[in-house]
């Protein structure tokens, strides 16, 4: 279903988009178009300005200087397959059951589901996504068959083929393979593929920009990297001199890099919405294969070391440049807020993400919709998070804890810990430090609340 062009008007008027500066009266700004650069375990201070690291990254800062970097983004789950179906879904991992990371011939993400992609497709949006999939590798399930026009990348992870470091055997028997619009292209990936899976989305990226100038458009472009196993092109190889990692760290932001100049030499850089941020924290037990977080634990925790990502959006004319916001909101609230942005309607099955423009552009008195946010790890919840971000509560459950990192590709070792029922406050301790639980009894009812009513209705009990 498309707007008139009198309706698209009233709604961009309803919506506070208001008319853009320089038009002709009576022209309305058009729905922007959508770019999200979505890396795979990036650690929160990978990047500047969210970070100091000891490599250049000046297509991610010069982005955050024409945006707003948000400090307090989250993710639900912090593993791959559960975060990018509550990204594309605006649902919690809890509800599409997308838990975990899926492997070969996983049927993934249930088709009753809405994507982003059909969700802006019904209203004549231009649909990509390039890169790793990871929603489920059946007919059914890939990216031509949930919305997507283009696509090409992994239907997984990288590292879950024949060479992979901790668990080979598993793998073995079913090749890594390359698709390409709903095709195998590639039938075995191989060390030298790996190499180019960076500059292939990238590229894909800026073919499909300038095709669709004249179109409102999606484009997608989840990163196989910096996953593990790493791998970098002969353009970046060494150039770091600071290590792998780093050379794959600036081969991404060269990707960001290509595809803002792509946006500006197609003319719509000014009209589109783009978004970098992260699937979840780093993989910390690969050591100097991962990247850092100031935050505590990691990748595959509920600590903010793992569901905290660096958010990074820009849209000229709405969002302020050079801006940095402490509103906390998550990765399910992008779908409803982008349907908003584009004058699509809701999917039919429930949405767990509510639209937080308001939040986003900063308007003053707007407060976050949620009561809160809850996390899991796997199929286990595991605790809370304030809407307004400022009080955490972790329910009893075991995590793991780096205790040796790896080094050079090879995984270190875990330990289980125990973490009791805790309550912290992560505006004067976002490092998750000090249990303070019996210093605000209130608050951690109030959140117990929430967190028992949230158990009954999507895990059937209530301890």
């Amino acid at each position: 279903m498309r707007l008139t062009a009198p309706g698209r008007r009233d709604f961009l008027k309803m919506a506070g988009l208001g008319l853009a500066p320089g038009l002709a009266r009576g022209a309305a700004r058009k729905p922007p178009n959508v770019v999200i650069i979505f890396l795979d375990d990036s650690g929160y201070a990978d990047f500047r300005p969210f970070g100091t690291p000891d490599y250049p990254t000046p297509n991610a800062a010069r982005l955050a200087s024409q945006g707003c970097r948000f400090n307090n983004f989250y993710v639900p789950q912090a593993v791959c397959s559960a975060s990018r179906s509550a990204l594309m879904t605006g649902c919690y991992p809890e509800r599409t059951k997308v838990f975990g990371a899926h492997g070969p011939r996983a049927r993934g993400l249930d088709p009753s589901f809405a994507t982003m992609g059909e969700v802006l497709k019904a209203v004549g949006y231009r649909t990509a996504v390039f890169g790793k999939w990871h929603l489920g590798d059946q007919p059914e399930t890939r990216p031509p068959a949930r919305g997507f026009d283009e696509s090409s990348g992994l239907m997984y992870s990288n590292d879950m083929w024949e060479f992979h470091p901790e668990n080979p055997q598993a793998y073995a028997k079913y090749p890594l393979q390359y698709w390409k619009n709903g095709k195998i292209t590639i039938e075995r990936v191989t060390k030298e593929h790996q190499r180019m899976l960076t500059t292939w989305s990238t590229e894909h990226a800026v073919d499909f920009i300038a095709r669709n100038r004249n179109n409102p458009f999606l484009l997608y472009v989840p990163h196989s990297m910096p996953h593990v196993p790493l791998f970098v092109s002969d353009k970046f190889q060494g150039k770091s001199g600071k290590g792998l990692y780093a050379d794959v760290m600036m081969e991404i932001d060269w990707s960001v890099g290509e595809i803002m100049k792509a946006l500006q030499a197609a003319g719509v850089e000014n009209n589109t919405l783009v978004i970098k941020t992260s699937d979840n924290g780093p993989w910390t037990s690969y050591g100097n294969h991962a990247g850092t977080t100031p935050y505590r634990e990691a990748k595959g925790t509920s600590f903010d070391g793992g569901v905290r990502s660096a958010c990074t959006i820009r849209y000229p004319g709405r969002i302020k440049p050079g801006s940095s916001s402490n509103r906390a909101f998550c990765s399910i609230d992008l779908l409803p807020t982008i349907a908003h942005l584009a004058g699509a309607p809701l999917p039919k099955n429930p949405v767990d993400g509510k639209n937080v423009w308001d939040l986003i552009v900063g308007k003053r008195g707007a407060r976050n919709p949620h009561d809160y946010y809850p996390f899991t790890t796997g199929p286990n919840f595991e605790g809370v998070l304030s809407g307004d971000g400022r009080w955490k509560l972790h329910l009893p459950h075991k995590y793991r804890q780096v205790i040796t990192p790896g080094n050079d590709g090879a995984a270190g070792k875990y330990r289980q810990v125990d973490i009791e029922l805790s309550l912290f406050d992560m505006e004067k301790d976002p490092f998750e430090t000090t249990n303070v639980i019996d210093k605000y009894p209130a608050v951690a009812e109030r959140l117990k609340g929430f967190a028992e009513r949230h158990r009954k209705q999507f895990f059937g009990t209530t301890s």
